[in-house]
């Protein structure tokens, strides 16, 4: 092939490459700064009844910051700020669900200390289960000898969300809660996590099941079966379906560890 042609064809390469890179640019959202500084301005006085639309601007900067860690954290620290400034319920929740898609270990120490807001709880703790710094599972656990009721049954919830393995002992500690629907959450949440670690608990709670409590923790202890299963500890989850093969077990519950025990044996580590 001539130099010519070889040259002819690097060229066009070049300009196609080109052409697509602009056109994948001008797919991306852009951006205007000072729209952007006027919806924070109104994010400081915004309340329930005011005009969402004007803080567009702010979610388009969120969707524009994709893949730019440092456009991001700088809109984080930007919305940390409103919070610190005594804002209303209406602008704390639109940060907290922002934080919720761009939230890092900065945004931590505020919505932990959140947690035991009955208005902002619910909102801090989702934000807090989508952050995947360790810090956010760490703020959850910390918080749940502080908590109570919903808001503690609500915390429990994300952490099995999270699968977060670092908190089974903390869960294992509530299986024997007074107040049944913490001690259930608790239950779930471990089954959710699904480590061997969490079948240990919740098939010793098995042989001291707190009254009321082991319909819940029998359908704990299947899906952590199933957990189990899904990331080949076949010996794990065998054992945890045995423990649940009794007749102290209703019908529906021995044949679901039958076959729990059989997709056990079945499967190749």
């Amino acid at each position: 092939m001539r130099h010519q042609d070889i040259t002819r064809m690097t060229l066009a390469a070049s300009s196609t490459a080109l052409a697509g890179a602009t056109a994948v640019a001008a797919d991306q959202p852009q951006v205007d700064g000072a729209a952007v500084d006027t919806a924070f301005e109104a994010l400081k006085t915004y309340d329930w009844g005011a005009d969402r639309n004007t803080l567009n601007s702010i979610d388009e900067a969120v969707i524009a910051a994709q893949g730019d860690a440092a456009a991001r954290k700088e809109l984080e620290t930007r919305l940390l700020d409103v919070l610190k400034g005594g804002v209303s319920r209406s602008a704390q929740d639109f940060v907290l669900r922002t934080l919720k898609t761009i939230g890092t270990a900065e945004s931590v120490p505020a919505l932990a200390a959140m947690l035991s807001d009955e208005d902002l709880s619910h909102m801090a703790r989702y934000a807090l289960e989508r952050i995947p710094a360790a810090e956010a599972a760490a703020a959850m656990r910390d918080a749940l000898p502080k908590l109570s009721g919903a808001l503690k049954v609500g915390v429990i919830g994300s952490l099995g969300v999270r699968r977060d393995a670092a908190s089974v002992a903390a869960l294992a500690g509530s299986l024997g809660d007074a107040d049944k629907s913490i001690a259930s959450a608790a239950a779930h949440a471990l089954g959710t996590i699904g480590t061997p670690e969490a079948g240990k608990a919740l098939g010793a709670c098995l042989k001291n099941v707190p009254e009321g409590m082991m319909p819940a923790i029998a359908d704990a202890c299947l899906l952590c079966a199933d957990a189990l299963l899904a990331d080949n500890k076949n010996a794990e989850a065998k054992l945890l379906c045995a423990s649940l093969n009794t007749e102290e077990q209703p019908k529906h519950v021995r044949l679901a560890a039958t076959r729990g025990m059989l997709a056990a044996v079945g499967k190749k580590d």
